[in-house]
């Protein structure tokens, strides 16, 4: 079993910047470089949608396309940590967000965060 703990929501004015951050921890074994970890988000109304990944090797990284260019995703691998770094943010970036890790065909879920953007 993973555990995934998402820290850094709150509300925010248009144009502001947010960072979140999600701590991974497990059982004995657990080693978070087998781990590819995400970033997800719903808005009322809207399913969810894929904001960021990388992968668990290598800082491959991969964005949706309302993110590129705004959010950075990163991982610090000795802190057990993946970020979600948030720029420019708009009110359509209201949602809850919630960290993924993926590994041996597994996904785990944090218990997600809120996310307002609102002036």
């Amino acid at each position: 079993q993973v555990q995934l703990v998402e820290s850094g929501g709150g509300l925010v004015q248009p144009g502001e910047s947010l960072r979140l951050s999600c701590v991974a921890s497990g059982s004995s074994g657990f080693t978070f470089t087998d781990y590819a970890m995400g970033w997800y988000r719903q808005s009322p109304g809207k399913e969810r949608e894929e904001v960021a990944s990388i992968s668990a090797v290598g800082g491959i990284t991969d964005y949706g396309s309302f993110a590129k260019g705004r959010f950075t995703i990163s991982r610090d691998n000795a802190k057990n940590t993946v970020y979600l770094q948030m720029n420019n943010l708009k009110p359509d970036d209201t949602a809850v967000y919630w960290c993924n890790a993926y590994g041996f065909r597994t996904d785990y879920w944090g218990q997600g965060i809120q996310v307002t953007v609102s002036s």
